[in-house]
């Protein structure tokens, strides 16, 4: 059995091996240029499985397996609402692993396609009952519940090892702002925001400057209200149409006290973001990247009003490829009551004069 495990151990860290970092890209904004700000955006859409999450699925499996969690032959089970699903399914097959994601309903086609591919199978459930349905699949098989939801915190070594924190510091030493006046990112399970959070405070005796991480939080999710109550009971009956980020309670992955600042961002914004980014990007982008960039756009309109310079680094987390049938589908958007007029009228006068309000 050891002997397994060693072997698992070593086809995820060849994985590794044989891995690029992502790119970090530079927003080229002439609002932004004219008034000394560089954003950058971190592209975690070109992991192998095309989200931020591969990160995760590869900490999740190297913990189960030195926890002695997962074993040869052990059924993976995973609550998601789709993208950790997709890269897990992607680590379950390289070690021959059966996979089932416990999934919403509602969950992007494509993204129930790439799980398919991976060889998963998606068992599809209401997406507030997720926990409970993978939770008691993994009793009834035997297998390992991952539970993003509880240990991407603490799965992810969050001092360095080439973690997505040290990756953008390292890649922003040679920019005129090479220390970030903030770093945004969303929160599906808290995790991302932990890693960073922690990175900065543990390297601050390296740098001059501090860099202030802000979490971007869309409706119909408990995170900023949690933030400013630090209420864990909070809980609400709806679930996040920006999938990805937002949860319907407080997860045992999200950590408050490494965040500075959290902004709330209106799903027409968050969509109507992603519609924007296009004409500057040339690709498109899932939503949570325009719940992420929305938000790095009103710091930025802030900065402009204060006259202050500096850089601003968020994620770009995954393709926007996966959401053909819904936020960039117009029929989607009527029947779910998103009406991105004013948003996209908004983000055009911010090109302008740099104000979003």
């Amino acid at each position: 059995m050891k002997s397994w495990v060693n072997w698992a151990i070593h086809q995820v860290e060849a994985d590794f091996n044989r891995s690029a970092d992502t790119h970090l890209i530079k927003l080229e904004l002439p609002i932004l240029n004219k008034n000394n700000i560089d954003l950058y955006l971190k592209d975690e859409s070109t992991h192998p499985t095309g989200s931020l999450k591969h990160r995760l699925a590869r900490s999740l499996f190297l913990y189960g397996l030195v926890n002695s969690w997962i074993q040869e032959g052990t059924t993976i089970i995973e609550a998601s609402s789709g993208s950790t699903a997709i890269s897990e399914a992607y680590f379950a097959r390289l070690l021959n692993l059966p996979f089932i994601a416990v999934i919403p309903e509602k969950t992007a086609k494509k993204k129930i396609a790439e799980i398919e591919f991976y060889e998963g199978k998606c068992h599809f459930v209401n997406g507030t009952s997720i926990y409970d349905e993978a939770n008691n699949l993994a009793t009834k098989l035997n297998g390992h519940y991952m539970d993003q939801f509880t240990f991407a915190e603490r799965a992810t070594d969050w001092r360095g090892n080439n973690n997505i924190a040290e990756s953008i510091f390292d890649q922003m030493k040679e920019e005129r702002f090479p220390i970030p006046k903030y770093i945004i990112v969303g929160a599906g399970t808290g995790g991302t925001s932990a890693t960073i959070g922690r990175y900065i405070r543990y390297s601050k005796n390296r740098f001059d400057e501090r860099a202030k991480l802000v979490v971007a939080d869309p409706e119909n999710s408990v995170f900023y209200d949690y933030f400013k109550t630090r209420d864990e009971q909070l809980k609400i009956k709806e679930c996040s149409r920006i999938e990805g980020i937002g949860r319907p309670r407080v997860e045992p992955s999200f950590i408050p006290t490494v965040i500075d600042e959290m902004i709330k961002v209106k799903d027409e914004a968050s969509i109507a973001t992603i519609h924007f980014l296009e004409k500057f990007l040339g690709k498109k982008c899932g939503a949570s990247t325009g719940t992420n960039v929305f938000a790095a756009f009103e710091l930025a309109s802030k900065m402009i009003q204060n006259k202050e310079s500096g850089s601003i680094v968020t994620m770009l987390c995954d393709s926007g490829e996966r959401y053909l049938d819904s936020y960039f589908d117009q029929n989607w958007l009527l029947n779910n009551n998103l009406n991105l007029d004013s948003f996209n009228q908004l983000l055009e006068s911010f090109t302008q004069d740099g104000k979003l309000s």
